[in-house]
């Protein structure tokens, strides 16, 4: 049987220590087989490993063939002139006469070989022909994943090492990833925050004019994108009130439930139409909606809520005119609700603030981070659905116009599109589900970042096309990820418990075939400000405790004003 890589010189023999001839070693392993297939399936099939021909791989420099038929490694079969390339998903012993080591295997996809090297190329996902039962299987060398992992020339960023290897690059593919959504999972404390940046400093430097939206809800990614990014804070935003739609509205000023609930819904449907009808702009477009976005005065609103009032006959009670008057009153006079609640922001600013918000013209900030840590928290998720619809509807509004495709990227997901059981019925969740079904062809990507996918909304999660896994701890959140993924890559799926520290498995449509990545180390400036305090440092010195604690009083006091 050819060789996948041909040597000059003649191969030693198979029972010769590596260590002896170490120039010659790593052609010998890769030359010689470790095993051969016992039994053929569509997705994967069962091999038997040669325990000592294992042994000699494991003193191999050559770090793909040291890991040859190890959990997690890829192996390759030769069918006819090309080179089918698997994942080792589990191991046993094989307790028969003889030994030796059953593995099961994902196929991965396959590659063409190269007549005078044996090298792979032409490396491509899936299977045309499978292997006989009895074909041999040889480790796959660090110069095939070279090949395997190399560009095919569409436009892709860099952001760490494959595993094992110490130079093979791994990158994303930019069109790919983004067009189907991505989901970046890990339990708290494996360095999701600083990957999740490392990803979006890179993208931001492959579209310097691109446009990103980012919620962040702990106010983390300030400190990473501040020179190439534009921080939008409660003392920046001025999001205008007007801006939502009924069904925000009814968020924001409703308190009641049931019956009572309904009741309220149709008197500030009414009342709010005819408070956003006073508007000029109501006047030239002729008939609007109680959805349009058309600025109206808080005084307006409330003066409709007192005539309908003041039209009661004695029979009806005035309870539910009185209960939404109140709310607005208290959004009015709480200092907490001026980045939206604001007399200032009844002015048209409309086109201004989508294009701030959507960096349009972005002026080298292709991101925006939306740092929602100082909203109040009963209206934090109705301001993210209010950012995430804006997203929604500038694409549809915008169809005639050259499209501008726009990354919604949400840290903490699982708040905003909860699975059925923690599901509150908030506008957040149903408008996001809606990007994430039908986003991507309006131009939108959605970026879902979450520490406990079994949380998220199923169907959100089984939209995103590339999966970029860290380690999870909790088993649930690995089966449900398990479960979204597609057949030949939850094999390798079965290695996120034991992943380290920024380490991640990728699959889906960002790359070539499933991967196991080291992410590279991201600069201290552009880092999330997530770090882990450390108690025993900060708990070895004393001294200034009594003006901190003044301050941060003062500061609590004035609730941001």
């Amino acid at each position: 049987m050819p060789a996948p890589q041909a040597s000059q010189s003649a191969p030693s023999p198979a029972g010769a220590a590596p260590q002896k001839a170490p120039a010659e070693a790593p052609t010998d392993n890769a030359s010689m087989p470790i095993g051969v297939v016992l039994e053929i399936a569509g997705s994967g099939s069962q091999i038997a490993l040669d325990l000592e021909r294992l042994n000699q791989c494991m003193a191999d420099d050559d770090p793909s063939i040291a890991l040859a038929g190890q959990v997690g490694s890829q192996i390759k079969i030769r069918v006819g002139n090309s080179w089918l390339l698997a994942n080792v998903r589990n191991q046993k012993q094989d307790r028969r006469a003889g030994g030796g080591v059953l593995a099961n295997i994902d196929f991965l996809g396959e590659g063409q070989e190269e007549r005078l090297t044996g090298r792979i190329h032409a490396f491509r996902r899936g299977v045309t022909r499978y292997p006989v039962p009895g074909a041999m299987i040889y480790p796959a060398t660090t110069a095939d994943l070279k090949q395997i992992y190399a560009s095919d020339g569409r436009a892709n960023i860099q952001i760490g090492t494959v595993y094992p290897t110490k130079d093979i690059r791994a990158g994303l593919y930019i069109d790919a990833m983004l067009g189907k959504h991505f989901a970046l999972l890990g339990s708290t404390g494996t360095g999701k925050s600083t990957s999740a940046a490392l990803i979006l400093h890179r993208i931001c430097e492959a579209a310097p004019d691109g446009h990103i939206v980012m919620i962040d809800p702990h106010g983390e990614y300030s400190a990473a994108f501040k020179t190439n990014g534009q921080i939008l804070d409660v003392t920046n935003l001025n999001m205008p009130y007007w801006l939502l739609n009924f069904e925000e509205h009814c968020e924001v000023l409703l308190t009641s439930n049931g019956n009572e609930r309904q009741v309220d819904m149709d008197i500030l449907a009414r009342c709010l139409l005819r408070a956003r009808s006073k508007n000029r702009l109501a006047e030239n477009l002729g008939k609007i909606t109680v959805d349009s976005p058309i600025p109206y005065l808080l005084s307006d609103l409330s003066n409709e809520l007192q005539n309908e009032m003041g039209k009661l006959d004695k029979a009806t009670s005035s309870a539910p005119f009185m209960r939404i008057k109140n709310k607005l009153e208290e959004l009015k006079a709480d200092p907490r609700y001026q980045f939206m609640f604001s007399g200032m922001l009844v002015g048209d600013t409309m086109a201004e603030f989508i294009g701030k918000v959507f960096r349009m013209p972005g002026e080298g900030k292709p991101i925006s981070i939306i740092d929602v840590s100082g909203v109040p928290s009963d209206i934090t998720s109705t301001v993210v659905a209010v950012l995430s619809r804006l997203v929604f509807d500038f694409a549809i509004w915008g169809r005639d116009e050259k499209t501008r495709p726009i990354l919604l990227v949400c840290e903490e997901a699982h708040r905003y599109v909860p699975n059925e059981a923690n599901a509150d019925g908030s506008s957040v969740g149903s408008i996001l589900s809606r990007i994430a079904k039908e986003g991507r062809k309006y131009g939108i990507s959605l970026g879902l970042i979450t520490q406990r996918p079994s949380d998220l909304a199923e169907g959100v999660l089984s939209q995103c096309g590339t999966i970029i896994s860290m380690r999870l701890n909790n088993d649930r959140d690995q089966a449900f990820v398990k479960a979204a993924m597609p057949e030949g890559a939850r094999g390798f799926l079965d290695s996120i418990p034991a992943l380290r520290n920024r380490e991640c498995i990728i699959c889906g449509e960002g790359v070539a075939i499933p991967i196991r990545v080291s992410f590279d180390n991201l600069e201290e400036v552009k880092r999330p400000a997530s770090e882990d305090p450390s108690f025993v440092e900060l708990w070895t010195g004393s001294g200034g405790e009594e003006e901190a604690v003044y301050r941060t009083v003062q500061r609590w006091r004035a609730q941001g004003v």
